[in-house]
């Protein structure tokens, strides 16, 4: 079977296309063959050599595809099933806890950038019906974040107004979970072809932030001063200060990512004065995956895919990723 590896130190160029023997499955495990991957920033970290990884480690977070052998004592899959991968194979329910969050496919253990894997079979979870794998593999991170952001910590209502940055992934997702749950959602994006596409897949509001660099203060005033309700924070210390600025009194952000600062000056003042709730999220657990896939078979909500790269074009994905140009998720087709 084909894997890419990462050499170490890390490096696009260090990206080496290998044979890997696929393993049968022991007691409690199943084998997949993989049809498909996405790309998230975890990933391109790993790839980049921002975090360190065991050399040759095959990188990828997020996989989906169909069991071709199952081990003993397994009751769940059966051979022929579609399956798709968990981001924390060992957090099955309940709240985060360090020896649920250590496991993670493409940096603590290998992952998806293979034709086939082994693992125990609480690693996975059933697709939507209807979805191919590509579709699937777009959830196990970026899609269960943002449910986990919206739904799980800040249990967004009807009514409410949801403020998204950018169009990751991630954002895309909130924005469609965010819809389908009857809220107002207010976009933003530096770029006007992208805030158009946006408003295309029902933002109500948008915010050129290049354009208006107070765009914390803009969401408000679309509030009529009252402040929103929610915010998905993507930027980290480079956008929190606006995020701050754009909640209500007593709102909650979900910090989910730190595209524009891992660290910085955070204005903790205005954050206590507006009683506001900051919430770190990274990912979700197996069981708000499968409340996920139950919620997307009920509202018909299909991914944003930019574009698809063969496994041999890992590293090019990895560049466009990089340039910032898509829109949506970028996936890896076995």
């Amino acid at each position: 079977m084909r894997a890419m590896k990462l050499k170490n130190p890390g490096g696009l160029d260090q990206l080496i296309m290998s044979n890997i023997e696929a393993r049968p499955p022991g007691p409690g495990e199943i084998q997949v063959r993989i049809e498909a991957s996405s790309l998230n920033f975890h990933d391109y970290a790993v790839v980049a050599g921002m975090l360190p990884v065991a050399d040759g480690r095959i990188p990828m977070s997020d996989g989906a595809g169909t069991v071709t052998a199952v081990g003993d004592g397994v009751t769940e899959f059966a051979i022929g099933d579609a399956v798709l991968s968990c981001f924390f194979p060992n957090w099955l329910d309940g709240e985060p806890a360090l020896a649920r969050l250590i496991g993670v496919p493409g940096d603590h253990v290998d992952g998806f950038a293979a034709e086939a894997v082994t693992m125990p079979a609480h690693a996975f979870t059933r697709l939507p019906k209807g979805y191919s794998a590509a579709q699937a593999a777009t959830l196990t991170c970026a899609g269960l974040t943002a449910w986990r952001g919206l739904m799980v910590e800040a249990q967004i209502k009807p009514g409410d107004v949801v403020l998204t940055q950018g169009t990751g992934g991630v954002s895309l997702f909130a924005l469609q979970f965010a819809k389908a749950a009857g809220c107002r959602v207010i976009s933003t994006s530096s770029s006007d072809e992208k805030l158009a596409r946006l408003k295309a897949m029902g933002a109500d509001a948008l915010i050129n932030y290049r354009d208006t660099p107070e765009w914390g203060k803009r969401a408000a005033e679309l509030t009529d001063g009252r402040g929103v309700d929610v915010v998905v924070e993507i930027g980290g210390a480079g956008t929190l200060p606006q995020s701050i600025a754009a909640i209500r009194v007593g709102g909650h952000i979900s910090l989910i990512g730190v595209l524009a600062g891992f660290s910085g000056e955070v204005p903790t003042a205005a954050l206590f004065s507006k009683n506001a709730e900051l919430k770190g999220i990274t990912v979700g657990s197996r069981a708000q995956q499968v409340d996920m896939i139950t919620a997307i078979e009920a509202t018909g909500i299909e991914p944003i895919i930019d574009s698809t790269f063969p496994l041999e074009g890992l590293a090019d994905a990895f560049r466009h990723q990089a340039s910032q140009k898509h829109f949506g998720k970028i996936c890896i087709e076995l």
